[in-house]
C-alpha cells in the first residue's frame, strides 16, 4: 500500500519543478493534469508540511535524473510508519475539531439528542409510518456533508432515491434510521467511531471526520417477514 502512497506523492509533486504555473492546453495535457489533481486529493489526509514535502521533490526529481540516491532501500519499510503516524495525527486533529462542531451543534439545537454510541439525531419532520428493523430494506432520500459544509454523496443531488439493506451500511445509519418512521425527516450526526473511522474514505472523507446527513425515510421495501419468506422459498442448494 505504501509503495503505492509513494509513487502517488512522486506523480504529485511533479508540478514543482519550473514549469508549476504553466496551464494544460492540449487534451492529452489536461488529462495528464487531471490525473495529478486526482492524485493529490489521496495525499491531503496525510496533510504534509512544507518541509516533510520538500524532501519528497527532492528525491523524486534527484532519481528521475538519474543521480545517485543519498540513502539506501533499507528506508523502504520506513514510508508506511510515516504515513501511518501522520494519520493518526490528522485523525486525532480532525477529531477534536468534530468534537467542537457537536458541542456547538447541540447548544444550538435542544431538540436534537445524543446517544450512546455517540449518535446525535435531530428529527426535522414527523413522520406516520413504521420504523424499519435492522434486518429491513429500505429506500431513502439523503445529502451527506463533512462538519465543513462540503457535499460528499447526495440522492437528492442525483435526483434518485437510494435502497439498500440496514445490515450494509455505517453503524450511523443502521442505528440512525431504526429511530425514524416512514415520512421522516432527520439530521443524523455521526462521530467517525460509527462512520468510517481513522481510516475515513480518502480524499472525500478524511480520517477520524464526523459525518452530517440530512435524511428522509421514504419507504421499507423489503420488511425483515418478507426477506424471511423468500429466503424460505428459494430452491435448496
Amino acid at each position: 500500500m505504501m509503495r503505492k502512497v509513494f509513487l502517488i506523492a512522486s506523480v504529485l509533486l511533479m508540478p514543482a519543478f519550473s514549469f508549476a504555473n504553466e496551464a494544460p492546453k492540449t487534451e492529452e495535457e489536461k488529462t495528464l493534469y487531471f490525473l495529478g489533481a486526482t492524485i493529490s486529493r489521496n495525499l491531503k489526509q496525510f496533510d504534509l508540511t512544507k518541509e516533510e514535502t520538500k524532501y519528497i521533490i527532492i528525491g523524486f526529481s534527484e532519481t528521475i535524473r538519474g543521480e545517485e540516491s543519498k540513502v539506501d532501500d533499507s528506508y523502504g519499510p520506513k514510508i508506511n510508519e510515516f504515513f501511518m503516524k501522520k494519520r493518526e495525527a490528522s485523525a486525532k486533529k480532525e477529531k477534536a475539531k468534530a468534537a467542537d462542531f457537536v458541542k456547538d451543534y447541540l447548544n444550538k439545537n435542544k431538540k436534537a439528542k445524543k446517544f450512546d454510541s455517540g449518535l446525535v439525531y435531530l428529527q426535522t419532520k414527523k413522520g406516520k409510518g413504521k420504523s424499519p428493523k435492522e434486518t429491513d430494506t429500505v429506500k431513502v432520500h439523503y445529502h451527506g456533508t463533512t462538519i465543513d459544509g462540503k457535499v460528499f454523496d447526495s440522492s437528492v443531488e442525483r435526483k434518485q432515491p437510494a435502497e439498500f439493506p440496514l445490515r450494509a451500511v455505517i453503524p450511523c445509519w443502521t442505528e440512525g434510521l431504526q429511530k425514524m418512521k416512514v415520512g421522516e425527516k432527520g439530521t443524523l450526526l455521526c462521530p467517525s467511531d460509527i462512520a468510517y473511522g481513522d481510516t475515513g474514505r480518502p480524499p472525500t472523507i478524511a480520517p477520524g471526520a464526523t459525518l452530517i446527513f440530512d435524511v428522509e425515510l421514504l419507504d421499507i421495501v423489503k420488511k425483515e417477514a418478507e426477506v424471511k419468506k423468500q429466503t424460505e422459498k428459494a430452491p435448496k442448494k
